[in-house]
């Protein structure tokens, strides 16, 4: 135990992780939380009762909630969830609406949104144990496409469509659709797509009603390079350890570990000297004719791309 109370040591000196993220990440409770437990006076590091939710904890460290110890921080996980119309995207609603989170299976782990779907909207919406990460796919500074389908009633034209590419102004708020396609029109209604980047809140709704329509079903197809697919509704499907690491730079020890057991074995790898490895003859003699036999189908190599 160390001889200054840690609520005088300096924050920016401590090494590791903060204390509310880690408990986040290991599934104890939201970040959100964990600063009210810790307000609470209900968790420790080595000991010593907790006065701020920035401080730093590593691995070395002891930590308690409740007098309990924590377990140790599990590795980052992604999941497409497809969200059925008529769920809240939160843990807890204040109106006692059905939410995305209690629908959820219950094996899955403690998990938060990256970022929101309207009570009325459907489609893909991921879904990882990972706070920080989760924070950083919401920003607009990624650069991923939210691709959506909308049905909207209303009259709706090309034309009115690419004046949204141009960007426009609703209530003093920017707005600019990277690309918006008119597919087809029955009767009242019209299947439009739209691209946005920056998914403010209810931005298709309202920018249709802008152009004098109105949504009467949105879909999110796609978030970044994670596309909805076949994922039947109500489903959850776990993003691979690979994909993890080729399109967000994942590299936890979990990854990393499924990662290699996936890939196939590459020359000049262990895996594949050893099975070329042959006992060098005593001297130089004429080569022996082969045998007839079956010829070995080769093996197909583990794993493979993820798929939607």
């Amino acid at each position: 135990m160390s001889d200054t109370p840690l609520k005088d040591q300096p924050l920016q000196d401590q090494p590791g992780e903060r204390i509310a993220k880690m408990l986040a990440r290991a599934g104890v409770c939201s970040r959100r939380d964990a600063e009210k437990m810790i307000d609470d006076g209900r968790v420790a590091v080595n000991g010593e009762v907790l006065t701020s939710p920035a401080f730093k904890v590593t691995e070395k460290d002891k930590i308690t909630v409740d007098d309990k110890p924590v377990g140790a921080t599990e590795p980052t996980r992604l999941w497409r969830y497809h969200k059925p119309a008529g769920l809240v995207t939160t843990h807890k609603d204040p109106e006692g609406r059905p939410t995305v989170f209690a629908a959820l299976p219950k094996d899955l782990p403690r998990v938060v949104s990256v970022g929101r779907l309207d009570v009325n909207s459907e489609g893909i919406l991921l879904l990882t144990n990972d706070g920080a990460l989760a924070r950083r796919l919401e920003l607009p500074k990624t650069g991923w496409l939210r691709k959506y389908r909308a049905r909207v009633f209303g009259k709706i034209t090309q034309d009115d469509l690419d004046r949204l590419t141009k960007g426009v102004t609703i209530e003093g708020v920017k707005y600019k659709v990277e690309e918006a396609v008119l597919e087809r029109v029955q009767k009242g209604n019209a299947w439009i797509s739209l691209s946005l980047r920056e998914g403010k809140n209810r931005e298709v709704k309202r920018l249709m009603e802008f152009l004098g329509a109105k949504v009467n079903r949105l879909i999110r197809v796609s978030y970044g390079p994670f596309q909805l697919g076949n994922l039947p509704e109500g489903q959850v499907d776990e993003v691979g350890a690979h994909v993890l690491r080729e399109q967000l730079g994942v590299t936890t020890a979990k990854s990393n570990e499924g990662f290699a057991k996936r890939k196939p074995a590459r020359r000049g790898t262990k895996a594949s000297a050893k099975k070329k490895t042959t006992k060098a003859p005593a001297q130089k003699s004429a080569p022996k004719p082969k045998k007839p036999g079956k010829a070995k189908t080769p093996s197909k190599p583990k794993g493979g791309g993820w798929r939607p």
